[in-house]
């Protein structure tokens, strides 16, 4: 019994009836149109206090309802009030304008039922509750007064009047039936007719892939730049810690080196967070450069105590300005690769050429007994470089040559229009 009051009496019966009364406002001034067309073959009388005209009029504004639910809004608006209203899931409904004529037809279907039921079941809602209500008191009132409050004079009748006050209540309990069945149907419509078909799930598909892409590009920028400045870090204030009584002039260095280091690192994190706040610009700082700040990186490489030969055959000046960017963020990880699995005070070696149109870039380190293990989970950065290396069109190659860990990329100057335009998405 308490489940059968829910389906009729329920939240959820509530909220899907209060979604047929909206459909049935939204149907009367297709009915009052419905009303100017019908008006001059009739008395006008008819019209507007006749039932059957009144109906014949709604069935001649419905589908004036289906060519308007064709404006790109429609579905947005009306998957918007069956998800709030009618309890379908989300994730069944599409958002967006109809684009094809298939969703446009399922649209205007859906809008042309669910101003059809709203329609019947917000005529209902207005008409049964008094004729219930009277129902109900008639046995009072006759027995009180001995009138019949307008009904005709059969409810004057003993019988009659025992069976008044239970057919007005049979009457809302069915008025309740009626408005939950009707919800209940246009609940189960609702992901047929406004769902998503196969173009929409194109493009939500590929919105997901840009959005991943995105993700991805943040994803390897915090890698590079604050894991690098966590392994530079680390290496030089270990140092300056060995020599801090022997060497006070080295450990300024090192400070120096570390103050600069997480300064430049801060000002990367907050320009990568920019684009992840919701209404903030791409970011405040300029993504670095080989130009502008490859001599920086080295240095503060080496403050560490690292011997780094550094064989500069290439112009940074003259890399173009995407290529400058990826190639800083490889050499960047190159070094913290080598300095946090070979440890700081192994050689390292880079090398940077121009050759056969690409960008050369060479980072080799000697591989030793007391090398760092990866740490579980590790090996993005590798795994940055080679997505840096291909969105650009070029390769990456690493692993251990004859005793000597070498990372190999090369990067074409000139970039395919496809590269180029598949580098710049993921920006």
């Amino acid at each position: 019994m308490s489940a059968f009051v829910r389906t009729l009496f329920g939240r959820r019966a509530r909220r899907r009836w209060i979604h047929l009364i909206l459909g049935g406002a939204l149907a009367m001034p297709y009915v009052f149109v419905g009303q100017l067309i019908v008006g001059p073959a009739v008395d006008a009388r008819y019209v507007f206090y006749d039932i059957v005209w009144q109906l014949v009029s709604f069935a001649v504004g419905l589908p004036l309802a289906a060519v308007t639910s064709l404006f790109p809004l429609t579905r947005t608006l009306e998957s918007g009030a069956v998800r709030a209203l009618c309890g379908v899931d989300a994730d069944t409904l599409a958002y967006g304008p109809a684009r094809s004529r298939a969703a446009k037809r399922r649209t205007a279907a859906w809008f042309t039922l669910h101003l059809g039921l709203g329609g019947i079941v917000s005529g209902m809602s207005l008409a049964v509750p008094p004729l219930a209500a009277v129902l109900i008191a008639l046995p009072v009132v006759a027995g009180l007064t001995g009138g019949r409050m307008g009904m005709p004079e059969v409810f004057g009748q003993p019988w009659v009047l025992a069976l008044s006050a239970p057919a007005g209540v049979a009457v809302l309990v069915a008025l309740a039936a009626v408005a939950a069945g009707c919800g209940a149907l246009l609940a189960r419509w609702a992901p047929v007719l406004l769902g998503p078909g196969p173009e929409d799930r194109l493009a939500a598909a590929e919105a997901r892939a840009a959005d991943l892409a995105v993700r991805n590009r943040l994803a390897r920028e915090l890698h590079d730049s604050v894991g690098h400045a966590l392994s530079a870090v680390t290496l030089q204030a270990s140092a300056a810690r060995r020599v801090l009584d022997s060497d006070p002039e080295f450990v300024r260095e090192a400070l120096a080196a570390i103050e600069d280091t997480t300064r430049r690192t801060v000002g990367e994190l907050d320009a990568v967070l920019g684009v992840l706040r919701a209404g903030d610009a791409p970011g405040t700082a300029p993504a670095p450069t080989l130009a502008d700040d490859l001599e920086g990186l080295l240095r503060r490489t080496r403050a560490g105590g690292t011997e780094l030969t550094a064989d500069i055959a290439a112009d940074p000046a003259a890399v173009p300005p995407m290529v400058s960017r990826e190639a800083y963020r490889i050499v960047q990880e190159g070094l913290s690769n080598a300095l946090r699995h070979a440890g700081g005070e192994v050689p390292v070696g880079l090398r940077l050429a121009v050759a056969d149109g690409g960008l050369e870039i060479t980072v080799e380190n000697p591989v030793t007994g007391a090398a760092t293990p990866c740490r579980p989970g590790g090996g993005h950065g590798l795994r940055g470089i080679a997505d840096r290396a291909r969105l650009l069109g070029g390769t990456a190659e690493a692993g251990a040559v004859e005793g000597t860990w070498r990372l190999r990329v090369r990067l074409p100057l000139t970039a395919s229009p496809a590269h180029s335009a598949q580098s710049r998405g993921s920006a």
